[in-house]
């Protein structure tokens, strides 16, 4: 049986956690990252803007995130997007993925889900830490 490395990774260049939350898990060669909502990350508030703002403020910490795992957006291989309101599923939707294709260059897996109450946005991800090849 194999054995499984785990690391946490924090970055100052995202927002932090309350407790003991990690910002994303380093599982071997995989990176799990937490749910990155629209904190700036040296004020510590949310950003205005509505969804397109809020979006692009939480790929901006998963960036981060994926920097200081040594890794970077062309090895995200699934992408969440949580939204607060379902019934601006179309206009999220536009927003949040002409945001994504302007970051990953590519096509990712997303899923797009409705958060509870709070924040308009918040983006999880999952990431490799080596150069992925494609078939």
């Amino acid at each position: 049986m194999l054995s499984l490395i785990k690391t946490m990774i924090n970055t100052l260049k995202a927002p932090g956690f309350i407790g003991s939350d990690s910002q994303a898990m380093l599982v071997n060669r995989t990176i799990y990252i937490s749910g990155q909502k629209s904190l700036d990350t040296l004020s510590g508030q949310g950003v205005p803007g509505g969804v397109a703002a809020e979006a692009k403020q939480a790929l901006t910490s998963v960036g981060e995130i994926l920097k200081a795992a040594d890794s970077d957006f062309t090895n995200v291989v699934k992408v969440v997007v949580l939204l607060a309101h379902m019934n601006d599923l179309n206009l999220s939707m536009k927003s949040a993925n002409s945001i994504s294709r302007v970051i990953f260059l590519l096509d990712v897996p997303t899923r797009l889900l409705a958060l509870p109450k709070g924040d308009c946005v918040e983006i999880e991800a999952v990431a490799v830490q080596e150069v992925l090849m494609t078939a």
